[in-house]
């Protein structure tokens, strides 16, 4: 059986793809603390939430294109998240965050104000994007490759592979702006 349906209720959004039909999911069965009848929030397509875990999508939270909420992520309130971008592990997207493009918020990432995350790219020595984003101990979390830890640690590991080429300045400048733009009160 699967953890949610659809309610039948619709709503059309504009994006700059045009316009998008979004559906109301409702819980099907009981999965952590979402009960059986629960009204969710609107997602494009059943690719948007996985049915593994505890996954889930409330309130007026809008999830499509080919974002993915998994593992026991939530998106709720007026948070929307699109493009490639990715919700998982113990995150938390609410209020009205927008995460989008090639975005990852996991781990124990709590955004829920746009000015939570950043995220910069294409930069550094893979040509990709960096995401800088409020973690729940209020401190910065920076993901970038295959590095996933607090911002001091980032910079560290940018120092000892970089030194001081051009790759490390610009990581170190994405490093100042993430503390200049992220909201830590």
């Amino acid at each position: 059986m699967k953890k949610y349906e659809f309610t039948g209720e619709t709503k059309i959004i504009n994006t700059l793809n045009g316009e998008i039909t979004l559906r109301r999911i409702k819980a099907s069965m009981e999965f952590g603390v979402i009960k059986a009848g629960d009204i969710g929030g609107w997602i494009e397509k059943e690719a948007n939430i996985s049915e593994n875990g505890n996954a889930w999508v409330c309130g007026n939270a809008e999830v499509w294109g080919d974002a993915k909420v998994s593992g026991d992520a939530e998106v709720w309130g007026d948070a929307k998240v699109w493009g490639d971008a990715k919700v998982y592990g113990d995150a938390e997207v609410s209020g009205d965050a927008k995460v989008y493009g090639d975005a990852e918020v996991w781990g124990d990432a709590e955004v829920n104000n746009p000015k939570h995350i950043l995220v910069i790219g294409a930069i550094g020595s893979r040509n990709d994007f960096t995401t800088f984003y409020r973690n729940k101990h209020n401190g910065i979390t920076v993901k970038c490759g295959c590095f996933n830890g607090e911002i001091k640690e980032f910079l560290k590991k940018v120092q000892e592979t970089h030194g001081d080429n051009q790759h490390a300045i610009i990581y170190k400048a994405a490093a100042e702006l993430a503390k200049l733009q992220i909201d830590l009160s």
